[in-house]
């Protein structure tokens, strides 16, 4: 059985000012069998369950360009094979991870590599000055997805959120297993109408990510 729910506002991080809403929506999927979750435009990561002591996560970038996705395990618990990777469009690539397991991921863009050989990103990028990111987290405005795998049957769930601001577009579906579990999802696209006061924009002006509200007035 699968409980969701949706919020009023859903991607409208633009609109206000003096508090910051996050594009989120649960779903609680129970004893699942395979989970898909997209980032809309982006990148598709499928969570095969195996019993209930592994998942396979397979990425796949939809992006018409490269995208450098990036992983962390919650609680610096051992962190997945690996840590963050370049991923070509229209290509895939699968990580495994042991139940109990919880962490996030997030998309870099405009990665690129200095003549020192530092690595660095655009947007989401994790401040490591490698492509892998070990343990450290994406520095904001980065679309998150997060996921938390239960051992023993237990209620396995994953979300969208952009608490910590917004990159790309994101959405979170299901594909096989039990219960009617829903698409979550913010496939707007958020830079397009994101206000002067949380813009993060590029060397030519675009703007390529959206601040929270909390990072951007505080």
């Amino acid at each position: 059985m699968c409980i969701y729910t949706t919020p009023t506002q859903l991607c409208i991080l633009y609109t206000f000012r003096s508090s910051y809403y996050l594009a989120y929506l649960s779903i609680y999927p129970s004893m699942m069998k395979t989970l898909s979750v997209m980032i809309s435009g982006l990148a598709l990561a499928s969570f095969f369950l195996f019993g209930a002591q592994s998942a396979r996560i397979t990425f796949t970038n939809n992006c018409p360009y490269t995208i450098w996705p990036g992983t962390l395990t919650a609680n610096q618990k051992p962190q997945l094979a690996t840590t963050g990777f370049e991923l070509a469009s229209k290509v895939s690539t699968s990580l495994d991870a042991q139940a109990p397991w919880k962490g996030r991921f997030w998309a870099r863009t405009g990665c690129s590599t200095d003549a020192s050989g530092r690595f660095s990103c655009a947007t989401a990028d994790c401040a490591s000055g490698q492509v892998t990111c070990n343990g450290n987290g994406a520095i904001p405005p980065a679309s998150l997805v997060e996921i938390n795998i239960v051992e023993n049957g237990g209620q396995d769930f994953y979300d969208v959120s952009l608490v910590d601001g917004f990159n790309l577009p994101v959405s979170v579906s299901t594909e096989g297993g039990s219960g009617e579990c829903k698409t979550s999802s913010c496939p707007a696209n958020v830079n397009a109408v994101c206000q002067a006061e949380l813009q993060l924009k590029a060397a030519d002006g675009s703007v390529i990510a959206c601040k929270s509200a909390c990072i951007a007035f505080n």
